[in-house]
């Protein structure tokens, strides 16, 4: 299986954080987006950011901003399509999507992703751990980006039913911890400066 490129999705509202880029909070000596960025690289063959808004915002990290081509925050998967149609043009067959609030998420979730997915015609898997799976982070392959246009033009919203409904499989991470610990509150943030700095 070739390697995939990779596309962090950003493309969210924040709510739960006053608004504005997670990504962005300070996380050790750089920001979240940093240490999402690399932990991603050494996995893929290039990097993307999905995330809506002014791209400029982004531009010190020197890779292409996708803005969502469906109207009206969809969810993860209008990033999910917004990579898959920008890996279309890159001549790429899969992409590996990873959260931008998720900074400890684990350094071989690529190949597990591929190993889950070996054999499948259109390779297709999300990372879980033992409480359920963890839908933002996963293994998308490029030839069906037309149907997931469809579902969305149709409404679909849900990660997991469109997957589901391509026979989408699971990669498990139960090592324990809790490798998809995402920063949604000022709580969360003050945790993962924590972690960080331990680690």
């Amino acid at each position: 299986m070739k390697q995939p490129l990779g596309v962090i999705l950003a493309g969210g509202r924040a709510t739960r954080m006053g608004g504005g880029d997670k990504g962005l909070l300070p996380l050790g000596t750089g920001t979240i987006l940093d240490q999402v960025i690399d932990r991603l690289r050494p996995q893929v063959a290039g990097l993307a950011l999905n995330a809506n808004g002014d791209p400029a915002r982004f531009a010190f990290l020197g890779v292409p901003v996708l803005p969502d081509s469906v109207e009206g925050f969809a969810g993860p998967l209008a990033g999910v399509l917004a990579g898959l149609d920008w890996a279309a043009g890159e001549g790429a067959e899969t992409i590996v999507t990873v959260a931008a609030d998720t900074p400890f998420f684990p350094c071989d979730l690529v190949p597990r992703l591929q190993l889950a997915a070996e054999g499948m015609a259109h390779p297709l898997a999300l990372a879980a751990t033992p409480d359920g799976r963890q839908p933002t982070f996963g293994l998308w392959p490029v030839v069906l980006r037309a149907d997931l246009r469809a579902a969305l033009a149709g409404g679909l919203r849900k990660v997991v039913q469109w997957t589901d409904a391509h026979g989408g499989r699971r990669a498990l991470f139960d090592e324990g911890g809790d490798p998809f610990f995402n920063v949604n509150t000022p709580q969360d943030l003050a945790r993962a400066q924590h972690m960080a700095a331990r680690s």
